[in-house]
């Protein structure tokens, strides 16, 4: 199956203002994606698109229901939109605050239902887009200090497979990116050694071969750290798993 052309295509990208959404917008205009920028903060999305030279701004904040329903009648008639929506804190059971942990599960799963529902349902009348969901590593199995934010972006892999039955046949093609740590203001909350710990910009290649490839449904990486969640993580029994991961 031939690449996929971004020239002339327009993507709704969510979540353009800081890290890795930020570098995916870089990319995608590099191959001549035509873009409309969302996030909460409209100056640094200004920054950007003066930077990119002609994206559009669409300030937008996804766990408000009435910005979501006023963004997405000025971008559902994108070729493509990608989520790439990230609140984090460092979490235990035994410090949980409740407040954080579900701003955390609102941004990153429920905005993902408030956006998406507002456009797939009319791209699959359509018979044409496609959708890119960035997810974590997190997602696969538990994790020490993890509450909240694993258990929203494992729900986002779950919504992802399920669009992906959904709409499979019907033109709307649905990818989602699987990244482990990633050097942010979010992963400097952290206090322990981040394995193979990336650069936004490395991160941001890895997601735009997903995206250029019409084929692989999802990618995990950077590897071998992937493969203690997506192999080891899925075949050794929990007891185990719970050693490595604690340890």
């Amino acid at each position: 199956m031939p690449p996929r052309s971004l020239e002339g295509k327009t993507y709704w990208l969510i979540g353009a203002s800081e890290g890795l959404g930020r570098e995916i917008a870089r990319e995608m205009h590099r191959l001549g994606a035509r873009l409309i920028l969302s996030a909460r903060s409209e100056e640094r999305l200004r920054d950007l698109s003066e930077e990119l030279g002609a994206a559009e701004v669409l300030p937008m904040d996804v766990t408000d229901a009435a910005s979501v329903r006023d963004a997405a009648a000025r971008a559902e008639a994108a070729d493509g939109l990608i989520y790439s929506v990230g609140l984090y804190d460092p979490m235990t059971a035994q410090d949980w605050d409740p407040d954080k942990a579900e701003a955390i599960a609102d941004a990153n799963f429920m905005g993902a239902l408030r956006v998406l529902g507002r456009v797939v349902p009319g791209w699959a009348q359509r018979g044409a887009g496609h959708v890119v969901l960035i997810g974590s590593l997190a997602a696969f199995r538990g994790l020490p200090g993890a509450i909240g934010y694993g258990s929203s972006k494992a729900a986002l892999r779950h919504l992802a497979e399920d669009m992906y039955l959904d709409l499979k046949g019907t033109g709307v093609d649905v990818q989602m990116a699987n990244p482990g740590f990633i050097r942010t203001r979010l992963t400097e909350k952290n206090d322990f050694t981040m394995t193979q710990l990336m650069e936004p910009a490395e991160a941001a290649r890895h997601v735009m071969t997903l995206i250029r490839n019409p084929e692989p449904r999802q990618i995990s990486f950077p590897r071998p750290f992937a493969w203690v969640f997506t192999v080891l993580g899925r075949w050794l029994p929990f007891r185990l798993y719970a050693r490595l991961v604690s340890g």
